[in-house]
């Protein structure tokens, strides 16, 4: 699995959205900025501005490759539930599909509001609400689900994050659903979603059922009769 290709692809699903919560948050005047869970950079080596960078993850070789990537930025091997930064040091501290993988996002959420004057949680999916057609895909979604629980993840943390925001004392400026869009416009972007789903589903699913879940996908995105929607939410507000 290449995660950095893995995390440009993330990245491009909200790259229309990260641009207004950042215009909006004052990244332009910003002197400096945090992401938490920065992984290999996808995010950071394409954040515009005069500001000083940090990126902060767990993961010594995902900050490795994110000095590839964003050769400026000052990386910090960290957990986000404890911080290694004073109150106040950024002005804007943001995650990206993150907070669903944390052991306690409210322990990470009062962590970024202690550091920073404004958060921004950018993208966090709930699973629990997910949409697929026509209906013969619907056990592929129930998978997925099963999977992301199996590694460790809260599959339907995208609805709690306005309350997540709330209960860590931050006021939110403004909240809701990611604009639904076509995020698999070429056959490279398809073939890249499914090599990260056979992933996932090794040893939830039977090797033949996935391959006929591949087969019926693509047959129903020909035929554009293919929909597939999970519900992921934003949040930004300030402390």
């Amino acid at each position: 699995m290449n995660w950095h290709s893995r995390y440009l692809q993330q990245a491009a699903w909200t790259r229309d959205l990260r641009v207004y919560l950042f215009e909006q948050a004052g990244l332009a005047a910003a002197h400096r900025v945090l992401e938490v869970g920065c992984g290999t950079g996808a995010i950071l080596h394409d954040l515009k501005t005069s500001a000083s960078c940090h990126g902060l993850d767990l993961q010594p070789a995902s900050l490795a490759e994110c000095k590839v990537n964003a050769p400026t930025v000052s990386l910090v091997c960290g957990d986000g539930h404890s911080l290694p930064y004073p109150d106040k040091f950024f002005d804007i501290t943001y995650c990206h599909f993150l907070l669903l993988w944390v052991n306690n996002p409210l322990q990470v959420m009062r962590e970024m509001a202690r550091v920073s004057n404004q958060v921004l949680a950018i993208a966090e999916p709930d699973y629990s609400q997910r949409v697929d057609e026509p209906n013969e895909l619907v056990s592929l979604g129930k998978w997925q689900t099963e999977s992301l629980r199996r590694q460790g993840a809260n599959p339907s943390f995208g609805s709690q994050l306005a309350e997540t925001f709330y209960q860590a004392g931050i006021k939110l400026i403004e909240t809701g659903p990611i604009q639904s869009q076509e995020v698999m416009r070429t056959g490279e972007d398809w073939e890249s979603e499914w090599t990260v789903i056979q992933s996932d589903l090794r040893g939830i699913a039977p090797s033949g059922e996935i391959q006929k879940m591949k087969s019926l996908d693509e047959s129903a995105r020909r035929q554009g009769k293919r929909i597939l929607h999970v519900p992921t939410y934003f949040a930004w507000g300030k402390t």
